[in-house]
């Protein structure tokens, strides 16, 4: 009976081993099979990416100029349209020039309509500042000259 266990076991821990073994050399096979169709086919990235990478997608890459304060504003359009697109920093003047590719033009003229009428509608004629007009209105009230005659109805000073 021991005997029988015995050769039972044995003949089961070869037999893992087996298949242990086939299911390992699969897995790297099959690991080795993506890793080498990565390799060939680059990632293609999009959004937000380097002009290096851009460029080197291979497709033409057009450019625009862009002050600082509009950049969120142009990334929210861009992501919305699928616009794959890079920024570079122009230190002399502190503005951008924004790389940018599409899929077609349709989409990259929608873009450009959406961002140029947030642009338009930030420049409305601005508001004049509210302290600003309180500290010229203070002033107004200081700079008035007091009537210091006094008024008789009500026992106080006239202004």
């Amino acid at each position: 009976m021991q005997d029988e266990v015995r050769d039972k076991s044995v003949a089961l821990a070869i037999k893992v081993s087996k298949t242990g073994g086939r299911l390992t050399s699969d897995l790297l096979k099959w690991a080795m099979r993506k890793y080498m169709a990565q390799s060939q086919n680059p990632k293609i990235h999009h959004g937000k990416q380097t002009v290096k990478q851009l460029v080197g997608q291979g497709t033409g890459v057009k450019s625009i100029d862009i002050t600082e304060k509009n950049i969120k504003s142009f990334e929210r359009v861009a992501k919305k349209y699928g616009i794959d697109f890079a920024l570079k920093k122009n230190p002399g003047k502190g503005e951008y020039y924004v790389f940018f590719k599409a899929r077609d033009d349709d989409a990259m003229q929608a873009a450009f309509a959406e961002y140029a009428a947030k642009t338009v509608q930030r420049k409305a004629p601005e508001k004049p500042s509210v302290l600003q007009q309180l500290s010229h209105f203070k002033e107004t009230v200081k700079n008035m000259a007091r009537d210091t005659a006094k008024n008789r109805d009500k026992g106080g000073h006239e202004l």
